[in-house]
């Protein structure tokens, strides 16, 4: 298998196998992330993919799910996407459910028709880091896009009865804009139809420009505490009936289906530890942290 630097994947996909079919990501310049530094973006040679393909065939000629690599392989052209899916079918017949990941500004260049093929071909479930619906925090963290982005692409995944999933990042914003980046991610969020929400906390890796910049003293970084305020707050405004996963260091038990039934445990939870939990504890489990 063709498998280019470091392997990351989705830990809430219960997929396998994994296929690359792009190295490295398109954007490479979101300020708290270094997972694909150095690592230049291309498109892997068809060639690879079929010769991955020919070998899963012959160890995995069963399998009916499959995850894209690496960072954002839905950035590729329809013409491309269709290809791919195209010769993955043909490969291992009894597929039924392919995975990708994505930024938002990769649905631009693909129409709603040509999603819905996509997805009769079995792109059935994206994942999006979306991290913010905050103008001003997406700025401040250059992800590329904007909450009106957000929408209408989302929209656009909606139409297409494609299901997806947006990411929240906590502390991004540091203590700065940390309300309006809560507040107003949950609103854009709540205007979406995600099958999941995951929410983290930020954790500033060495070699990120957000911890340079702390260093610095132009950004503020949000304590353990801090963080989950502001996990609360977002979770308060949140309004969509889905999913809900949190890999924040508070606790796990968080996690799981139908988040409106949930929702007033959830902010219970968050608020007992906001008042009584160990944040030297929380802080620890961050540290030990060593990629997104």
């Amino acid at each position: 298998m063709h498998f280019t630097g470091t392997v990351y994947r989705n830990p809430y996909w219960p997929t396998w196998p994994l296929l690359e079919v792009t190295q490295g990501c398109t954007h490479n310049r979101c300020k708290f992330c270094t997972m694909y530094k150095g690592l230049q973006f291309r498109p892997s040679p068809m060639e690879w993919i079929e010769e991955d393909l020919r070998e899963l065939a012959q160890s995995d000629p069963d399998a009916t799910t499959i995850q894209l690599l690496s960072a954002n392989p839905l950035v590729l052209t329809y013409d491309k996407l269709r290809a791919i899916l195209r010769m993955i079918n043909r490969y291992l017949p009894k597929m039924e459910h392919i995975y990708v990941a994505g930024r938002v500004t990769d649905l631009k260049n693909k129409t709603v028709e040509q999603l819905r093929d996509l997805r009769d071909l079995g792109m059935r479930e994206i994942s999006l880091g979306v991290e913010s619906g905050d103008d001003w925090t997406l700025d401040r963290i250059h992800k590329g896009y904007h909450a009106a982005d957000v929408l209408e692409q989302c929209h656009k995944l909606e139409d297409a009865g494609i299901d997806y999933w947006m990411t929240f990042l906590g502390g991004v914003a540091g203590t700065e804009h940390s309300r309006d980046h809560a507040i107003n991610s949950a609103r854009v969020f709540s205007q979406c139809k995600p099958m999941l929400v995951g929410t983290g906390a930020l954790t500033l890796f060495p070699g990120t420009p957000l911890l340079e910049e702390a260093q610095r003293g132009e950004f503020d970084p949000l304590s353990e505490r801090g963080m989950l305020e502001e996990l609360k707050l977002f979770v308060e405004h949140l309004d969509v009936d889905c999913i809900f996963v949190t890999h924040h260091t508070v606790a796990a038990s968080l996690t799981g289906p139908n988040f409106l039934d949930r929702k007033e445990r959830i902010v219970a939870a968050l608020d007992r530890a906001i008042q009584h939990g160990d944040h030297d504890r929380f802080a620890a489990l961050r540290r030990s942290k060593r990629t997104l």
